[in-house]
């Protein structure tokens, strides 16, 4: 073994100043063809530094001295591995490193810096070995410097990544929300001289849009509309079409005074509008005459709406009717009940009877025509109960979006009221 002092690495031809890693690893594999042992050291493509036990520095090979830009005359016999370190690398060696080399004789993937000799932080990672003497004693430390500026960038990179993921994912529930609010009237639905109440519930945590919506707007005096419906599939698009039906029907109830043509209206709209959805649809038309309130009702492929009237069970009414935008031979219906004291009338989308529990098992109309068989104190407290019975079927995590409507006659109470 050479005495320290006959190092070729200690005494080796200054460096170029423009030496890059790249020469480095092209003469690290020019060595390795001649099977050239120091140069394979010198011009290793990773440092190598040689420390006694106390970490003062006493060999280091040609590529750390090109990483960092000292001469080995400024560090051999001069300087401690850990005086190359910035503050933060510094507490961390004598928190973990040291501790780890000195307890497991190893200490590997250490992520530091390195302060080179122009004052850049140069991050690598350090594996480390501590050898011992026959009897034990530690005699130096061998470390392997590499270049981790790339990797660094590639993390920074993730992290910036990850954030734009995150602020597109804050935009998005923005964006989420402020469709989802225009999917519902901005205040509480009134009809004077009916009591109305109505709730809508998103899918799962409120952040995946839906298109599930309804409406109720007035026509004239005494004359208004109520409308409930579900578009096809999720997401932006169906948004858009719930939209474009809210204020279709809105325009067309407006000119047309049977629901079945403001259906039909709409039907046309979509079918050439650039959308491949269609939806399902009911309109509701409540007109008060001199002898009450009559509900017209047509229906494009949507569950009919039950009707409950004393002394009878809850019945639907109405006629079932071919999906809208989706055919250009469509028939839509109209049916008309005249409503007596201590009516109701319960309109809602498939999230209710398509609603499952664990089991796969749906809620069904079977439960829905059994809870509505039950005595209400209200049509409040009727859709407030009939949203919480079905968020508790299904372990409160609903897969579709509810929208829950119901409209009641004031008078004589129904045995439901």
């Amino acid at each position: 073994m050479r005495p320290l002092s006959q190092s070729p690495t200690l005494f080796a031809p200054e460096r170029s100043k423009g030496d890059e890693p790249s020469e480095a690893l092209e003469a690290f594999l020019t060595a390795l063809a001649g099977d050239d042992p120091e140069q394979l050291y010198d011009r290793a493509p990773c440092g190598y530094l040689t420390t006694l036990p106390d970490g003062l520095i006493a060999k280091v090979n040609r590529t750390f001295l090109t990483l960092t830009g000292y001469e080995h005359s400024d560090l051999i016999g001069r300087l401690r591995f850990v005086d190359l370190l910035s503050a933060g690398g510094r507490i961390y060696h004598e928190t973990h490193y040291a501790p780890m080399l000195q307890m497991q004789g190893t200490a590997r993937e250490i992520a530091l810096e390195v302060l080179c000799a122009d004052g850049r932080r140069l991050p690598v990672l350090v594996n480390s070995v501590l050898e011992h003497d026959d009897s034990g004693r530690p005699t130096v430390v061998r470390t392997a410097v590499f270049d981790a500026s790339q990797r660094r960038e590639y993390e920074r990179e993730l992290l910036r990544i990850k954030q734009r993921a995150e602020d597109s994912e804050i935009q998005a529930k923005k964006l989420a929300r402020t469709l989802q609010q225009s999917f519902i009237p901005p205040t509480r639905p009134n009809i004077p001289g009916l009591e109305m109440a109505t709730v809508y519930r998103p899918a799962g945590d409120g952040t995946e849009i839906g298109g599930d919506f309804y409406d109720v707007f007035e026509i004239g005096s005494a004359d208004w509309c109520v409308v409930i419906g579900d578009v096809s599939g999720k997401g932006v698009e169906a948004a858009i079409v719930a939209l474009l039906a809210r204020h279709t029907v809105r325009a067309a109830a407006v000119r047309q005074t049977e629901p079945s043509a403001a259906l039909a209206t709409l039907n046309e709209v979509l079918l050439h509008h650039e959308t491949n959805r269609f939806c399902t649809l009911n309109i509701l038309r409540l007109r008060l005459g001199a002898d009450g309130w009559t509900a017209t009702v047509s229906c494009g492929g949507h569950p009919l709406p039950f009707l409950i009237r004393a002394p009878g069970p809850p019945v639907t009414f109405g006629k079932p009717g071919s999906l809208v935008g989706a055919f250009e031979e469509s028939r839509f219906s109209g049916a008309t009940v005249k409503l007596e004291a201590g009516d109701v009338i319960v309109m809602h989308t498939d999230g209710v009877t398509e609603a499952r529990n664990q089991t796969g098992e749906f809620y069904g109309d079977g439960r829905l025509r059994t809870f509505l068989v039950d005595r209400h104190p209200s049509a409040r407290a009727l859709v407030d109960r009939l949203l919480d019975e079905v968020m508790l079927f299904q372990s409160q995590q609903p897969r579709d979006d509810i929208a829950l409507v119901a409209i009641a006659v004031p008078g004589s109470p129904s045995p439901n009221f």
